[in-house]
């Protein structure tokens, strides 16, 4: 019998991880504990909104809410880049490692302090890995060429296209690549070819791409994706509830000693 593959996913959800990502890390690892097998954070740093890496904090004396996020390379990126190729504005780094000491712990502000990854994703998933989140965990990114190129072939998608000196992530409707602008409006950007290696899964094709690839035995999810996912894409997967946690939304901050 093969080997148990338990896998979650997520956006990059903060340069401190919201606390339902913990909760789902720490439900992998009960999991594992149960059945044995591997671990996967299937890590879908495809995303382009820049709301996902919102942290919120709270005051280590007053225990006021702060949110904070990355300050980008400049609009165009903000909006439409995904967040593998969004750039961190230069002053963004020191600025906020400023007001860090407020909310976290001095080792936790210095492995922010040292995390020196340009792009939004990367610095994410550097500061899980200082946290030990990532120990034993393997993360597969659906930005990677190697799995777009092994993925299914899916009939909604976004594409990684070029637009005024950037790369943004245009979904392809009707046969065009279009950026949403909010509403019911859409730029449409002009006809263009592209491979495999440019394309990543929409919201309810995600679970059929990534299954195509990572081909887990169990999937952990939270109350939001279990409303949305569609088991009938991967029956064979035993879907698990993520472990409660309180106040969800907000950062998880712990740091190993």
């Amino acid at each position: 019998m093969a080997s148990p593959i338990i896998c979650f996913g997520q956006q990059p959800c903060g340069f401190f991880p919201r606390r339902f990502l913990y909760a789902k890390i720490m439900t992998a690892r009960r999991l594992q504990s149960e059945i044995g097998g591997e671990i996967v954070f299937f890590c879908h740093d495809s995303d382009h909104d820049p709301r996902e890496t919102q942290t919120i904090l709270r005051h280590r004396k007053t225990d006021e809410i702060a949110k904070l996020n990355f300050t980008f390379a400049n609009k165009l990126q903000r909006k439409f880049s995904p967040l593998h190729l969004k750039n961190i504005a230069p002053e963004w780094h020191d600025k906020t490692a400023r007001q860090l000491g407020a909310f976290v712990e001095p080792r936790a502000v210095e492995a922010f302090k040292t995390n020196s990854a340009a792009q939004v994703a990367d610095f994410c998933l550097e500061m899980y890995r200082r946290m030990g989140l990532l120990d034993g965990i393997r993360v597969a990114r659906s930005s990677d060429p190697a799995i777009r190129r092994a993925a299914c072939d899916v009939s909604e998608f976004f594409v990684d296209v070029p637009c005024d000196g950037e790369i943004v992530r245009a979904r392809f409707l009707d046969g065009c690549l279009k950026l949403h602008e909010g509403g019911d409006c859409f730029l449409t950007l002009p006809a263009m070819a592209f491979t495999k290696e440019q394309i990543s899964p929409t919201r309810d094709s995600r679970l059929r791409w990534m299954q195509s690839v990572l081909h887990c035995t169990h999937y952990v999810a939270g109350l939001g994706e279990q409303a949305y996912l569609n088991h009938a894409d991967a029956p064979e997967i035993t879907y698990v509830s993520r472990d409660p946690i309180d106040r969800s939304d907000e950062a998880y901050t712990e740091f190993p000693l």
